[in-house]
């Protein structure tokens, strides 16, 4: 594995991302939502897994690449709909980068191995895969965490965002945890965190 390839990847699946027609504010001003979601992914993954090897590196930027492609409403309403679209989501993720890697020059075996790190698979066992999962609840907490409390707060639902930060806080790891429980966060949401946790 070469720091070229793996360069060309990552600018690769940013090309992608840079399509998408979702747009998100970062400090007022709009930018494209899944190539900033993309990059604050994989700068968790550096602040806190600095040794992260390369295929977990790719496997954390393509973790919402091309994300606009399969619609929520394209899957049934409720619960068992949610997760039939957040399954298809998941392979549609991994396709998609491991053919990305092929066209940079990776190994068929590589670019699998990759894959099914998006897939989370064997999330308890497979350190990468956990990893993963780890990076994507703390760049929830960290940049859109005040989002989804504020849109239950509104709805005056708190106890929702409660079950969110529940579920959240059961699939990371120690690490994780502990990364977490360091942030600093606003004062309204370290309220509903301790609410959580308690």
């Amino acid at each position: 594995m070469t720091r070229e390839k793996l360069t060309k990847t990552l600018a690769a699946i940013d090309d992608v991302n840079r399509q998408d027609p979702n747009t998100i504010l970062i400090n007022g001003t709009s930018q494209v939502k899944e190539l900033i979601y993309g990059q604050q992914m994989t700068d968790c993954l550096k602040k806190y897994w600095p040794e992260a090897n390369e295929l977990l590196q790719i496997a954390v930027r393509a973790q919402h690449i091309k994300r606009w492609q399969l619609k929520r409403t394209e899957f049934n309403e409720g619960k068992s709909g949610y997760y039939q679209w957040r399954i298809a989501q998941g392979k549609f993720h991994a396709e998609l980068a491991a053919s990305i890697m092929i066209d940079q020059g990776y190994a068929a075996e590589q670019a699998e191995q990759c894959a099914a790190i998006i897939r989370k698979e064997n999330l308890k066992t497979n350190s990468d895969s956990q990893t993963l999962e780890d990076v994507a609840c703390l760049i929830f907490l960290m940049h859109y965490f005040d989002e989804f409390a504020t849109k239950y707060t509104e709805q005056d639902n708190e106890a929702k965002i409660v079950r969110i930060v529940q579920l959240t806080w059961s699939k990371m790891s120690t690490q994780a945890h502990d990364i977490a429980l360091g942030l600093t966060l606003p004062d309204h949401l370290a309220v509903i965190v301790n609410k959580a946790l308690a």
